[in-house]
């Protein structure tokens, strides 16, 4: 294993600055949704060849005192600081025999923040989907929702029901029954990635390709196309599906010859499928190794930072989900040169 190291709080020890991590990133708690976590991250750092950092935060509660001395008084944080590193000693000792270099932290304050500006350095942001309610203050649950859509690098939610697949047991009894439920489903070495003819699902597509490639899997371009609504302003009126299907499919394959002339080594197909976007993507997510989105598409609005399709597979994922924010890539330049674009004047 690489060189191992663990500073629980640097700046309270010598008043020095750190480097801000690079590689990887995982959030733990202390549950198992930060387990199963902390096992992909580890793995993916392997596959990179990237150094992972172990992080978890806490905040100090302060509560209002009464009586005559109105004020504010704040608990000592011994205590709490002490859980925290237990945490993090756990999950060092958990992931020791993989050969990866890894360091870690404890850091005091929202665990929002912390991994936010985290991801500014760091080349990924791995989490669980729930975590615990305690000390370590929502580092995973409602964060899980809301890095995706403010982080600066691409984001992996790791759902508790792939526990199976990581190796890991869980005593949550709703997850062991959906488990139970669906028997065990052989995990296809494929990666899947939604897109919409849009320029930010182009930039998923990118990314998902080179995770294609690290996973030694092929990628494989799903475009759903739900049943017509108000909101899909950019779906011809008045509506033939045959002729709407039609054009979405030429402009999907323009889109797979733009990808290929980038990836001529990757394996990729492409499907068009009828029904909604999210319900096709987490029903693919349950057996493949990994579904990537874009932070918006397609529908909405320009300022809504996470879209309705990548917030909703996050929140009903049966394995994990990659987001990926918005990004300059020069490979877009040329897309135009393969054929048609979805909405394109």
């Amino acid at each position: 294993m690489g060189a191992q190291e663990w500073h629980p709080d640097p700046e309270r020890e010598d008043g020095g600055e750190t480097a801000a991590p690079q590689g990887i990133v995982v959030g733990v708690d202390g549950s198992e949704h930060g387990q199963c976590a902390l096992v992909w991250a580890a793995r993916e750092a392997v596959r990179r060849r990237r150094p992972l950092h172990i992080v978890t935060a806490y905040s100090v509660p302060i509560f209002a005192a009464s009586g005559l001395d109105g004020g504010y008084a704040t608990v000592d944080d011994s205590v709490i600081r002490e859980g925290a590193e237990a945490i993090v000693r756990q999950a060092l000792d958990k992931i020791a025999g993989y050969d990866i270099e890894v360091s870690s932290s404890v850091e005091n304050g929202d665990a929002s923040g912390v991994l936010l500006d985290l991801s500014e350095s760091a080349e990924l942001l791995v989490f669980g989907t729930r975590g615990r309610g305690g000390f370590v203050g929502r580092l995973l649950g409602s964060v899980s929702s809301a890095l995706p859509a403010h982080a600066k690098c691409p984001t992996v939610t790791v759902p508790l029901v792939c526990s199976d697949r990581l190796g890991e047991t869980t005593e949550d009894r709703r997850v062991k029954a959906e488990q139970a439920k669906s028997g065990h489903q052989p995990v296809e070495n494929v990666v899947v990635v939604g897109v919409d003819g849009s320029e930010q699902a182009r930039i998923a597509v990118l990314e998902a390709a080179d995770q294609a490639l690290r996973l030694g899997a092929s990628l494989r371009v799903v475009c759903a196309v739900p049943q017509y609504s108000g909101s899909l302003a950019w779906v011809p009126a008045p509506l033939d599906r045959k002729a709407l299907f039609a054009d979405i499919q030429v402009t999907l394959d323009a889109g797979m010859a733009w990808l290929r002339s980038h990836y001529p080594g990757l394996s990729a197909e492409s499907q068009l499928r009828d029904g909604s976007p999210v319900e096709v993507l987490v029903a693919e997510g349950r057996h493949v190794e990994l579904v990537v989105v874009g932070t918006r598409g397609r529908g909405g609005f320009t300022g809504m930072l996470l879209g309705s399709t990548s917030d909703g597979v996050l929140h009903h994922a049966k394995g994990p989900v990659m987001v990926v924010p918005d990004r300059e890539d020069p490979r877009l330049a040329d897309r135009a040169r393969f054929g048609p674009i979805l909405g394109a004047a």
